[in-house]
């Protein structure tokens, strides 16, 4: 392959490009109160972030795949950061902003193939895996870096919320990708040190993986003890549940602000 080839399949997407760029132009909306409604600022700006985030935790799992033996991930697309160049587009990018709108949880996709014959050695496999949920950790600590460095003077209240709950989608999607079940990436970072017969028998479960999550999260006691998790992660970070409740108030835009979310405390 020539260094033309490898550079052309390196290049950022437009499509990346122009995400980032409603992120950009929204987020300073809603920090100098530009626009008509705020909400709508908010959920523009939230929601792009949040694909933005997609695309960099995939991004995340391709380069390290490259990087550890799979020189296969740049002429799929992968290292461009163009989210219609996932396998599963629907599952990788549509889905899990539809669960932010519906259930204000960030729900992790899956998107790349990684051809996992190229790759030796255990750790290279775990390190692939882990690469795309560290992602989202890096994501919510740069989110919440305001708080977490008692530098909130000056950031308007409504940006505060807005990243507030960004940070919740990004704490909430590195604990279920964390989590040791098939067809997720914590399953994915301990598979390679699991005997071949268990890694056998659990195998077709991993398509299921994410389903089977998603189900338990419906009830009520785990959901709970679920989101206890999250907002414990959110306050070690400086987030309070002030702050969390706006900003999911604010994106949910179309149901109304919660009147204590109008008064800048």
């Amino acid at each position: 392959m020539t260094t033309a080839s490898r550079t052309s399949e390196q290049r950022i997407s437009p499509v990346f490009l122009g995400i980032t760029a409603v992120m950009a132009v929204t987020g300073w909306a809603v920090w100098t109160d530009f626009a008509a409604s705020p909400g709508l600022a908010v959920f523009l700006f939230v929601t792009s972030a949040w694909v933005v985030s997609l695309c960099l935790h995939e991004y995340a799992h391709a380069r390290t795949a490259l990087h550890s033996g799979d020189i296969t991930v740049g002429a799929k697309g992968y290292l461009s950061l163009n989210p219609l160049a996932y396998t599963h587009a629907l599952l990788s990018i549509v889905l899990p902003v539809l669960f932010v709108i519906m259930g204000g949880i960030g729900l992790p996709g899956g998107a790349v193939f990684i051809e996992n014959g190229r790759i030796r050695g255990r750790w290279r496999h775990s390190l692939i895996s882990a690469a795309g949920p560290l992602t989202n950790v890096l994501f919510a600590a740069v989110c919440t870096a305001p708080f977490w460095l008692d530098a909130l003077d000056g950031v308007p209240a409504d940006f505060r919320y807005a990243l507030a709950f960004l940070a919740l989608l990004q704490v909430s999607a590195a604990i279920l990708n964390f989590l040791p079940v098939p067809g997720l990436d914590g399953y994915g970072v301990i598979e390679p040190w699991l005997p071949y017969s268990v890694r056998r028998q659990v195998e077709p479960f991993a398509p299921f993986g994410l389903l089977f999550v998603f189900a338990l999260l419906f009830v009520p006691s785990i959901n709970g003890a679920f989101f206890d998790v999250v907002d414990a992660a959110l306050r070690g970070l400086g987030i309070g549940d002030l702050e969390t409740y706006c900003g999911d108030g604010l994106y949910r835009f179309w149901e109304g602000t919660p009147e204590i979310c109008s008064v800048s405390p």
